[in-house]
């Protein structure tokens, strides 16, 4: 049999540091626009509109909750029309929903703009941008994600403290008005320049067959099943968790007896550690498979947890629970790109990842209320128990299907 030429020399130029950058500036502004200015600008939203936060809460899950149904048609869309032109619709989009956003005069404006924003930006943040690097690298992209995760990791640095400064000078709808056009400005042009043309890609010309055997050894049948359903329930319960604690990590860590001060220098501590679990998967994770490094961050979650409930108000472990936290959440986003393409391969990788983050998505919408009304009628200590549990089982989930998959 006539081996086929495998074609590394077009994925080489589409999927170069160039891309893998532009990307990263398109994922660091698109989440801090999109996302990480909302929690800095809630408080001034509410005021303005004049109703009671969880309105203004609401409106953000009801967003996520879209988004979560929305992500698998679009992923569908990204791999059938390919990476270019959608992120590029998406850009435009994102920026017209944002600027719809700082024009919100009551509660219908106001929730039609959030949830077009949410339903948008599964176009243009992570699973897409992953496709892209899958489309370009083929089975290959698993260090470009890791490169890609890297540089997002800094989208609540930048824009956390940006947001924070421009709020002293002006109103959230001029700074929606702002990113919506910074946003459009920066994210368009590197869209629809640099990304892979079309969806000729690799991965399509790499896709085996309907109903034959894939020669990269991919997951079939009920094998596949089982490990879509193991990660599906994994990604759901720490998209619970990391949902809850995005909005509650300083309740929690003041609860625990840590003054303000101490919570928020705790919680900062979070983003670093995030960066560098990332920094280490890419320099020495190339040799690990990715579901030894998916249930190895899952344990590190129910641990940091474990030592903040047994620490007693000692600042010292729980600042090894921040370490350990944020370690596990910056792995987690490596492995949401990673694992799929290791277990299922990339033909129609878009819409597998529509297809895991859908119950995620629609989880992660509930979760801040129902853990304050946890924390409220349950108390501290059964709460954090909670947490404990969610996080244990994705981490089970994640090792039940590691020892799954053949070596």
């Amino acid at each position: 049999m006539t081996r086929q030429p495998t074609p590394q020399a077009e994925p080489a130029v589409e999927a170069g540091a160039s891309l893998i950058l532009a990307l990263g500036v398109t994922q660091v502004a698109g989440y801090g626009a999109l996302y990480y200015a909302f929690a800095v600008l809630a408080p001034g939203i509410t005021r303005s509109l004049g109703w009671a936060p969880e309105w203004t809460y609401g409106g953000f899950a009801l967003g996520l909750l879209a988004g979560g149904l929305a992500a698998p048609f679009a992923g569908r869309l990204i791999d059938r029309h390919g990476t270019r032109r959608m992120m590029s619709i998406g850009s435009v989009l994102a920026s017209l929903s944002l600027l719809a956003l700082s024009r919100a005069e009551g509660a219908v404006g106001y929730y039609a703009a959030m949830i077009a924003l949410e339903v948008v930006s599964t176009l243009v943040l992570y699973d897409a941008a992953f496709t892209a690097l899958t489309q370009a690298h083929g089975a290959r992209a698993r260090r470009a994600i890791s490169k890609l995760t890297l540089i997002g990791g800094f989208a609540s640095t930048l824009f956390w403290p940006l947001t924070t400064a421009l709020q002293a000078h002006t109103d959230w709808r001029t700074i929606y008005q702002i990113y919506a056009l910074g946003y459009g400005v920066l994210a368009l042009p590197l869209h629809a320049f640099l990304l892979p043309r079309g969806r000729a890609t690799l991965a399509a010309r790499a896709a085996p067959p309907s109903g034959t055997p894939s020669p990269g050894g991919y997951l079939a049948g009920t094998a596949r099943r089982r490990a879509f359903a193991l990660l599906a329930i994994a990604f759901s319960l720490q998209g619970f968790v990391v949902s809850a604690m995005s909005v509650h990590m300083l309740t929690l860590l003041q609860g625990f007896g840590f003054s303000a001060a101490l919570a928020v220098t705790l919680g900062a501590m979070v983003g670093p550690s995030q960066v560098a679990g990332r920094l280490v998967e890419m320099l020495f994770g190339a040799n690990v498979s990715p579901v030894t490094t998916a249930w190895v961050s899952g344990a590190l979650m129910p641990l940091g947890f474990a030592l903040l409930a047994a620490g007693g108000g000692m600042a010292a472990l729980a600042g090894l629970f921040a370490v350990a936290y944020g370690v596990s959440m910056g792995l987690s986003s490596i492995v949401r790109g990673t694992v799929p393409l290791q277990l299922f391969g990339p033909a129609g990788y878009g819409a597998m990842l529509g297809k895991l983050s859908a119950p995620g998505l629609a989880i992660r919408a509930a979760a801040p209320l129902a853990f304050a009304v946890m924390m409220e009628r349950a108390g501290l200590f059964a709460s954090t128990a909670v947490l404990i549990g969610l996080s244990g089982a994705a981490a089970l989930a994640l090792l039940l299907l590691a020892r799954g998959v053949p070596r």
